[in-house]
């Protein structure tokens, strides 16, 4: 059995916490390939690695100072280098980094060194080989994550070790530049290494144990989902449920390869499995809710709006034109709802609004702003009969006036609309009458 271990910043961020790392990946010689974050927060009011190097940078980059900072940064790892007793020294690294932010290599570079150094460090620790990630992934000319490239390279690579570390986060240009993956890209990493090695399990260890059912600054101590399918988790991340990278999802699952999220501190808890499909029925009718604030309506009524050919599609290029995608499209025989975000609808509004009456004269045109979008998500609603109708009378009985309702095709979800001053009170009520009343 293959494993690959990734692990984020908050699991790596001292000397402490690689300790517990090391004990993880040493107790099963199946975690194999290690996928190592920059160092997180030691504490409440700390600052990340990556931030310290984005700041380190920009100072060398508009010609200031940066001796300083950088003389932090290399401190971090030197109390985690001493504190794990290592004979190692990172100061020819420290000096190519200075060189390379005095001629301006990048933000990208910059922000990549912190998993890079970090990298170094796990595989002295662990005595396992370093593969520089810049080899291994690949981007093409216009910045773009080049998977195919990347997974030939990758596997004719990592098929030379029986064990790595692979640092997250960023890869290169076909010319060596840099380039990194968006915020909390190293949770991508992990999962082009495990489809590369044809992995039998990925492992992404964090400081909660596993996907919670909801935000648990909305719900205290909201329950651990054991289990949930990859369509389930887009549904949720969508509309901003955040343990995983979005992006992390799409190479593993394409190869059939589970996700297991596990928790750093409390490696006895089993965390949440993701995968793609399963016969093991849920505990709860819903896996779970998400949601977002700051959306708007554009409700547009005609009277025989149903038998005029092309008429969606003429209201919708009215937002194309101004490069506004929509999030929804409730409709009825005489009635549409376009919902948008809000930021990017009020700069247009005007413009969108004039376009609709003047290309499709409806009966009616209103906008309503400051709505927020709740999801309920889980694989067991269409088994079970009513469940919108308890999500319905549950948010009535709370006097919470539902603004727009939205099931998808495949019954797995309902998008419900709701001020956003309902919004946390909404959430709560969803989970008290699925999860709490059934606990």
């Amino acid at each position: 059995m293959k494993k690959v271990v990734k692990f984020g910043g908050s699991s790596l961020a001292s000397a402490e916490q690689f300790q517990k790392v090391g004990k993880i990946i040493l107790s099963d010689d199946s975690r194999r390939y290690v996928v190592p974050s920059a160092p997180g927060k030691r504490f409440s009011g700390d600052t990340k690695v990556t931030d310290m190097l984005y700041q380190c940078y920009y100072a060398a980059a508009n010609g200031e100072d940066f001796s300083g900072i950088l003389k932090q940064i290399k401190a971090r790892y030197n109390e985690i280098i001493g504190g794990l007793n290592l004979k190692l020294c990172l100061d020819k690294e420290f000096e190519l980094i200075a060189k390379n932010f005095e001629e301006k290599a990048g933000s990208d570079y910059a922000a990549s060194r912190g998993e890079y150094l970090n990298g170094l460090v796990m595989a002295a620790y662990l005595d396992f080989p370093f593969v520089d990630a810049a080899e291994v992934i690949r981007f093409d000319q216009d910045g773009n994550f080049d998977a195919d490239l990347t997974d030939k390279i990758l596997s004719k690579t990592l098929s030379e070790y029986t064990k790595a570390v692979i640092p997250g986060f960023y890869g290169a240009y076909e010319d060596g530049r840099v380039k990194t993956f968006s915020r909390g890209g190293s949770d991508v990493t992990g999962s082009i290494v495990a489809r590369a090695i044809g992995a039998d399990l990925y492992e992404n260890w964090t400081d909660v144990s596993g996907f919670l059912v909801t935000d648990p600054r909305l719900i205290e101590n909201p329950e651990v989902i054991d289990i949930i399918t990859y369509r389930e988790l887009r549904e949720l991340s969508y509309m901003g449920a955040s343990v995983l990278h979005e992006d992390a999802i799409f190479p593993v699952r394409k190869a059939g390869i589970p996700i297991n999220i596990r928790n750093t501190n409390r490696p006895e808890d089993k965390g949440t499995m993701i995968v793609a499909s399963t016969c093991q029925k849920p505990p709860f009718t819903i896996t779970g809710i998400a949601g977002k604030k700051g959306f708007v309506a554009v409700n547009i009524e005609k009277d025989m709006m149903n038998s005029e050919i092309g008429f969606g599609r003429k209201v919708l290029y009215e937002f194309e034109k101004q490069g506004i995608s929509f999030e929804h499209m409730p409709s009825g025989i005489d009635t549409m709802s376009i919902i948008v975000h809000q930021d990017e609808f009020e700069e247009h509004e005007q413009k969108v609004l004039a376009g609709i009456q003047r290309t499709v004269n409806p009966d009616y045109l209103e906008v309503e702003g400051d709505l927020a979008l709740v999801a309920v998500v889980g694989r067991a609603m269409r088994a079970n009969r009513g469940t919108a109708a308890r999500i319905f009378a549950a948010l009535s009985h709370a006097h919470i006036n539902i603004k727009m309702i939205d099931q998808g095709s495949s019954e797995w979800n309902i998008i419900i609309g709701v001020r956003n001053e309902d919004f946390e009170k909404a959430i709560k009520t969803i989970y008290d009458i699925f999860i709490t009343t059934q606990l």
